[in-house]
């Protein structure tokens, strides 16, 4: 039998005023529930005179079994990274533009959350990513992604040049404008642009795209998930970066070592009854649509 939610958090995109209309009608239907409601502490200022308690993201991953984020892709995104290692369930109420995470519309809202707090739901687990740059030895950062790992050059019209090993195994030299390390959930975002095929999210997988190369026949590859991939940053390039799901960012030397492997946990994603990820693919893609 599927999981029954009684303590459920909201984030949201706190940065929009626009929210705030979104996230009152969401509390104000939870509250005829009988379930705990959270908020995440960054949505103190865009209600500032909720009854509900107002707690850090780090107690609101262990006081509750569900949260509803409510904003973009990008807005679950960040959620993801707090989220999927103490294994709470996450539902996205759609505020963006394209919606590939949160899938759950603002006009549908209450009829949806009605059938999932029933138990009337599908799962999935979504694979992250963990990276780790270590430089002269040791760890000089770590952060995971729920999209991708994106070596990139910084400021400056210029190629940066990158050794690729997987599983220790040498893959190639990379002069580009960067590499970005996809999960299958990411195979939709910044590697769809780079040319990088798009992989259901059931797939075990891990997808490597070259950005810009200067080689053409430098191509897109993917690979087994459980693999660890090793990038070495060239002597002589300057102004490189490495950035997590485009929101979390640690710049670069020289001789610098990126290593990305599978994350030791995955986000649960719920959709509500009858999601298609084909369907939402066509609407999102625009696949078919008449001129």
């Amino acid at each position: 039998m599927k999981s029954r939610f009684t303590h459920i958090g909201i984030i949201g995109k706190s940065e929009d005023s626009n929210v705030s209309t979104t996230l009152r009608a969401l509390t104000s239907h939870l509250e005829q529930r009988e379930v705990e409601i959270l908020l995440d502490g960054d949505l103190a200022d865009i209600l500032p005179h909720s009854p509900h308690g107002v707690v850090d993201r780090n107690t609101l991953a262990t006081a509750c079994d569900l949260v509803i984020v409510v904003g973009g892709d990008g807005t679950l995104l960040n959620a993801a990274r707090s989220l999927a290692e103490p294994g709470i369930a996450v539902l996205g109420v759609n505020l963006g533009r394209l919606g590939f995470l949160v899938d759950v519309s603002p006009e549908d809202m209450h009829a949806q959350l009605d059938k999932i707090l029933s138990g009337q739901y599908s799962e999935e687990h979504r694979t992250l990513l963990h990276m780790t740059v270590i430089r002269d030895g040791e760890v000089l950062s770590q952060s995971s992604a729920l999209n991708d790992v994106v070596v990139h050059k910084k400021d400056i019209a210029r190629m940066i040049e990158l050794d690729t090993y997987i599983d220790g195994h040498f893959l190639n030299t990379n002069r580009s404008d960067g590499l970005i390390v996809s999960t299958p959930t990411g195979s939709t975002a910044y590697a769809l642009s780079g040319g990088g095929p798009i992989l259901h999210p059931k797939l075990e997988a891990i997808t490597l795209v070259p950005i810009c190369p200067h080689t053409l026949s430098n191509r897109p590859i993917v690979i087994d998930d459980d693999s660890t991939i090793e990038i070495i940053i060239h002597t002589g390039t300057l102004e490189a970066t490495v950035s997590c799901d485009g929101q979390v960012d640690q710049s670069l030397q020289a001789d610098d070592l990126i290593t990305v492997r599978k994350h030791n946990h995955a986000l649960r994603l719920l959709h509500p009854p009858g999601h298609d990820y084909f369907a939402v693919l066509r609407e999102k893609l625009r696949w078919s649509e008449q001129p």
